[in-house]
């Protein structure tokens, strides 16, 4: 009798540990989805929703029993991966400003024009950042029109490799969790 009850403890057990990792796979699929879709709407914290999508990955194969490689190494090397790109998405655009012959007033208008487009949609964010720096240089950077317009140039490129480098991060890690 006792064999029996606990081979229907055990059986009990591992239906409740599949649900589990079933639902747990699911979030995880979410948050990679959700963080792909965050690289590129404003608002959202793409690489970092990523991020906890594998974090939600590595449990998920911890109450499976399962070793799939996840370990916390990893995880603790991609989300220093997650910082370093969400802090080069809000550093790159200014860069890019300067790089296209822009002054500090240039990159700082691009910063500034940045931050409130995330107000709005992307196209409220691309827009204000070419804005900010085009006002920046044309009001405190003393420079004419062309060579304004060359650095919000400059700014638009910064926005959309920042883009680019979120989306690569966060289709990198919803690739890892798919194949846990």
């Amino acid at each position: 009798m006792l064999q029996c009850q606990l081979f229907a403890f055990k059986a009990t057990n591992d239906i409740i540990n599949m649900i589990m990792s079933v639902v747990l796979y699911i979030i995880a699929i979410i948050l990679g989805l959700l963080g792909i879709v965050g690289s590129i709407v404003p608002g959202l914290p793409g690489p970092p929703i990523s991020w906890v999508g594998l974090v939600v990955g590595f449990f998920r194969y911890r109450i499976a029993g399962n070793d799939s490689g996840f370990t916390l190494t990893f995880l603790l090397v991609w989300l220093a991966i997650t910082i370093i790109v969400t802090v080069i998405d809000y550093v790159i655009p200014a860069k890019f400003t300067q790089l296209s012959g822009g002054s500090k007033a240039g990159s700082w208008g691009a910063m500034i024009g940045l931050l409130a487009g995330i107000l709005f949609t992307a196209f409220g964010m691309i827009t204000g950042c070419f804005l900010g720096a085009l006002i920046g240089e044309l009001l405190f950077g003393k420079k004419e029109f062309g060579s304004s317009c060359r650095s919000a140039l400059g700014a638009f490129a910064g926005v959309m490799a920042g883009t680019g480098i979120k989306l690569i991060a966060s289709i990198t890690m919803f690739i890892y969790i798919i194949k846990i």
